[in-house]
């Protein structure tokens, strides 16, 4: 029997969640889409659900990760602040690190049997 290590990654805040993979997901759907409402429908969550989620994030961090634009002639959107991206770049390098240090760690578990 081969033993493979399994584990997700997540980042929190002293209020509660912050980053993990669907909002990971979200904030580079808004990057892609430049909308929130599109951003949430391509996942199958809901608007408010997504509103919800970039809310949090927004106010557990200095800088907001996404920045929102009002109606009007282009019809408002949603983007990605420096700080979003940012965010994005610290979650994947995260996740690659754990994901080496689980590969790592089965390679050693395997060999000790």
């Amino acid at each position: 029997m081969k033993l493979i290590p399994n584990g997700r990654i997540w980042i929190e805040t002293e209020e509660g969640p912050f980053l993990g993979y669907g909002r990971i997901e979200l904030l580079e759907k808004i990057g892609e889409l430049g909308s929130l409402r599109k951003a949430a429908a391509e996942m199958k969550i809901s608007y408010r659900q997504a509103w919800d989620f970039v809310d949090q994030m927004n106010k557990r961090t200095g800088k907001p990760l996404v920045k929102f634009e009002r109606g009007g002639k282009t019809g408002g959107g949603a983007l990605l602040t420096p700080e979003g991206k940012q965010a994005i770049k610290l979650f994947h390098d995260l996740n690659t690190a754990f994901q080496q240090f689980l590969a790592t760690r089965t390679t050693g578990l395997n060999k000790r049997r």
